[in-house]
């Protein structure tokens, strides 16, 4: 060794392959997940760019599992939507037979209240309805053939100066358009099954869904639960009665809302002195279940027949009335009393209104708020982890109780 050489310390170099040496599997491995390197041997590839294509991959797999969810659904929805609708009734009715059973009474006997209450209760309102509209059907119809001679003598003397052979092919162009725009909705109701069958099976599939829900609906879910890892079941089972409550919350809530705008609408139009007064009111109330929109849409009817009867001035003050009770409703009612007891938005209540009716019409608009509001605070839950304090297995404990309690 010379002495302008300098030692060399052992361990501290590192050995150079010699001639043909294959790379090890661990070493392959690491240069494949570096990525494309520059001809200066650094990484080619920003980080950022790694971060968004790593997050891209996810989204896209996301959103890949929920459009197979959809398809799904849309595929069974003579299944779904009864099994829904059930789940709803259930939040209202599962506190009511839970106050029963705390009451003394029989558990049987408590769900047999609840479930046949339920069914008189709308029986007794489909009654009142067609009966009311039976009775006065021949009198609206005639006042709407006046109404409408009425309009053509008042288009015919304006300055508009509108014949009646003008009036009569404007009217033929609106139907004609009406019936070409119609005719995608006629052929969707076709395909979904809207005969008096589908309508039956659906009607039956919820009561029946209903009834084992209140019988045996701690039981169904720990059945769910159990189908998640061990892992997870801490999780799913916290979220689940977590979203349940705030599920009941907003069905009491949209009673309340509902019975508001009924009473308000039908009230305003018996002191006008609007025929129909109770069908109206009972129609507000049916369309408020679908939260902003139901009650202006539904208090057009009232217009409409305020407009035939009592002339515009009373239609006008009608409409005010719709606007009025449609405004305490948007800013009082829906803000303070619905966002406090679901937790969401204004905006995103019209939002989910919104998109629910564009993707699945009037169903999707009616399950579009529950729908958002239970999977808000679900995943709300799960990420503020405090399902991870040790809890037993709920899929492995005895349910004493229909779904889970107030």
């Amino acid at each position: 060794m010379s002495e302008t050489e300098p030692p060399r310390r052992r361990g501290f170099l590192r050995r150079s392959p010699r001639p043909g040496a294959q790379p090890s599997a661990a070493a392959q491995a690491a240069s494949a997940a570096a990525g494309p390197r520059s001809a200066t041997g650094e990484d080619s590839v920003p980080l950022g760019m790694k971060i968004a294509g790593a997050w891209s991959w996810r989204i896209l797999v996301v959103m890949a599992v929920l459009a197979v969810i959809g398809f799904l659904i849309i595929q069974l929805r003579l299944l779904i939507i009864p099994v829904l609708v059930a789940v709803v009734l259930s939040a209202l009715l599962v506190p009511f037979k839970n106050f029963l059973v705390r009451h003394k009474w029989p558990k049987g006997l408590a769900i047999a209240a609840a479930e046949l209450g339920t069914i008189v209760v709308v029986a007794a309102l489909i009654f009142l309805v067609v009966t009311q509209v039976t009775s006065g059907f021949d009198d609206l119809k005639q006042q709407s053939i006046s109404s409408y001679n009425d309009l053509k003598s008042f288009l015919a003397d304006s300055p508009l100066q509108v014949s009646e052979s003008d009036f009569n092919a404007y009217v033929s162009q609106f139907w004609t358009a009406v019936q070409q725009d119609s005719q995608a909705l006629i052929t969707g109701a076709a395909a979904v099954g809207s005969s008096v069958g589908h309508v039956l099976t659906g009607v039956l599939l919820t009561l029946f869904s209903t009834l084992f829900i209140l019988i045996d609906g701690e039981r169904i879910w720990a059945w769910i639960v159990r189908l998640f890892p061990r892992k997870a079941r801490a999780a799913t089972d916290g979220a689940g009665k977590t979203g349940w409550r705030t599920l009941q919350n907003f069905v009491k809530v949209q009673i309340l809302v509902a019975s508001i705008d009924a009473v308000g609408i039908g009230v305003g139009a018996a002191i006008l002195g609007v025929p129909l007064a109770i069908p109206i009111g009972v129609l507000v109330f049916l369309g408020s279940f679908i939260p902003i929109i139901g009650a202006v849409v539904t208090g057009t009817v009232a217009v409409f027949i305020a407009l035939i009867y009592n002339g515009w001035v009373i239609a006008l003050i009608m409409l005010g009335i719709v606007l009025l009770v449609q405004q305490i409703e948007g800013h009082v009612l829906q803000p303070l009393v619905m966002g406090t007891a679901v937790k969401v938005h204004p905006l995103a209540v019209v939002l989910a209104v919104a998109g629910g009716s564009m993707v699945a019409g009037i169903a999707g608009a009616f399950f579009a708020v529950p729908l958002v509001a239970t999977l808000n605070v679900m995943i709300n839950y799960i990420a503020g982890g405090t399902w991870r304090t040790p809890v037993p297995d709920p899929a492995l404990t005895t349910p004493k109780d229909a779904l889970p309690h107030d």
